[in-house]
This record gives structure tokens, sequence and C-alpha cells, in this order.
């Protein structure tokens, strides 16, 4: 379960902040919108294969600028 310790000082937006981004680095969130619906086999895999394509995508670029500089 994930959970956060709002500091004293800390506002309450900042703190909304830092939950929200600790769902996202835990997929919680991905989970729910892929069980909101179903999904056919193929729309899964076109899914899948456009992500993995943005991804690789990517790690292109982060290469190149690291090699340039």
């Amino acid at each position: 379960m994930n959970g956060i310790v709002v500091r004293e000082d800390e506002a309450f937006e900042k703190a909304l902040r830092r939950f929200t981004k600790t769902c996202e680095r835990a997929g919680i969130l991905s989970d729910v919108k892929k069980f909101r619906h179903f999904e056919k086999p193929s729309e899964e895999k076109k899914r899948r294969l456009n992500s993995s394509k943005r991804k690789r995508i990517r790690e292109e670029k982060r290469m190149t600028y690291r090699t340039v500089r």
C-alpha cells in the first residue's frame, strides 16, 4: 500500500502531488485504467507496440544527446 507522511509545514497540494507521484511510480493508476473496460487482444497488442516504439525513440534521443556532449 502506498502512502506518504505529511510534514508539519507542508501544504496539502504539495503532499497530494507527492502522493500521486508515488502512485504513478507504483503503477496503480495504469492498473486502474487498464481494468476500467475490456480491451480486445488486438488493441492490447497495438498499445504495447506503440508504447515500446515511444520508449525506443526516447532512449535513442537520450543516447544521441549523451554522445554529443
